[in-house]
């Protein structure tokens, strides 16, 4: 057994070395030019905390107070907490983890689907009556309060007692509120005093008016079902569209002035950290040009040509497989609010992340219509944004 482990770790080392020495990917210098941009708010920054959901999902809102409300002021556009929606989420799932006894996903983690069911259920707040930073830090680090958290959580599933103390539920709401802050009751806006459920309404958001797509070919299409993820702790449903009306979807939605709160898988290596999602076809991508040009360049003497990316064709089959498989999961929230194209014409979808102002473009990606199409979990947009036919067969009014 020693020999063996012995010989794998040589292996690995080697496997590591050569890997070392084979030329990464190169990226062309791509020029962006915008064909439709919707209002989206500043950039933040969820920093070290696994909260992608609650920003995605808020930054989504923010977008559709502006639309709604026809705010035109840059100074004027909403900043909505997202740690009041994660104080509230994190409670509801500690009660929902103790009456299934332990038997699901306590951790930050979450769908975008939660932040509109909060808004639904408690109302919305602005960031500066509940900022979340209730810990010392200037941005969320939340690690700590995960653990103590889930470490309440797991004590209580396990009382040998046949009937649950009083003090639980208090105790775990002490902890957020020690950590995030008191959710407040009423708060200043505007000059005027609101509750979040006043808040909400004077903003005329509507959570029942939202629905989330989805496409896989182990549900029926046209019919709804809770996509299987364990950040989908609350079981919400998505409808099931082919892809290829998925993707209309999309596209109506940003041409009709609409935004959309989109779950990806951002682990694909296509998935850069520099502004980009494009669906690699690393083998072809690699096999590109002759094996003496991408070492050493061409006979003459000449630079070595720049590596050709090669994307790959996403299918609905590749992206059951994909799901299956585990190789396509919900890694990652971020909203989509725009269409550009690159200097070659090739269309790219506009991406607000929320890594503060990272990258070469500030924030925002631009993801290829192949990197959606075969890594999108699902998107949440206002009902109204899909094209009528898809409406009509959703059976939506």
């Amino acid at each position: 057994m020693k020999k063996l482990l012995i010989i794998l770790a040589l292996g690995f080392v080697a496997a590591g070395a050569f890997a070392q020495q084979r030329p990464a990917i190169q990226f062309p210098d791509y020029q962006f030019t915008t064909v439709k941009a919707n209002p989206i708010t500043s950039i933040k920054n969820q920093y070290r905390s696994g909260t992608c959901w609650a920003f995605s999902g808020i930054g989504f809102i923010e977008s559709e107070a502006i639309r709604i409300n026809n705010i035109t002021d840059s100074l004027k556009y909403p900043d909505f907490s997202e740690f009041f929606v994660v104080s509230n989420s994190y409670y509801e799932r500690a009660i929902k983890y103790v009456r299934l006894d332990g038997k699901l996903n306590y951790a930050i983690g979450s769908e975008g689907d939660d932040v509109l069911d909060v808004i639904r259920d408690h109302g919305i707040v602005p960031n500066d009556a509940m900022p979340g930073l209730n810990y010392g830090t200037e941005l969320p680090v939340t690690g700590e309060m995960d653990t103590v958290l889930k470490s309440m959580v797991d004590a209580i599933v396990k009382n040998p007692n046949r009937t649950l103390s009083t003090a639980w539920k208090r105790a775990i709401q002490a902890v957020l509120d020690e950590y995030l802050g008191e959710k407040p009751e009423t708060f200043m806006a505007d000059g005027k005093e609101y509750t979040p459920a006043s808040y909400r309404n004077a903003l005329k958001i509507k959570p029942e008016d939202y629905v989330s797509i989805t496409s896989f070919t182990h549900h029926p299409f046209y019919t709804k079902f809770a996509v299987e993820v364990e950040d989908n702790w609350r079981w919400d449903q998505a409808w099931n569209l082919p892809i290829d009306e998925f993707m209309a979807v999309i596209d109506n939605a940003i041409n009709n002035g609409y935004t959309l709160s989109w779950g990806a898988d951002v682990s694909h290596p296509g998935f850069t950290r520099n502004g980009l999602a494009i669906l690699v076809d690393v083998a072809a991508t690699n096999s590109a040009g002759s094996d003496q040009e991408r070492w050493v360049g061409k006979a003459d003497g000449a630079p070595a040509p720049a590596i050709k990316i090669v994307e790959a064709v996403p299918t609905q089959e590749s992206r059951q497989v994909d799901f299956d498989n585990k190789t396509m999961t919900d890694d990652h929230g971020m909203q989509i609010f725009g269409i550009a194209r690159d200097q070659d014409g090739k269309k790219y979808y506009m991406v607000k992340n929320s890594w503060g102002e990272t990258g070469k473009y500030k924030g925002i990606w631009y993801a290829t219509e192949a990197y959606v199409k075969g890594q999108s979990l699902d998107v949440i947009v206002h009902k109204d944004a899909l094209p009528k036919d898809i409406k009509a067969k959703l059976g939506i009014k």
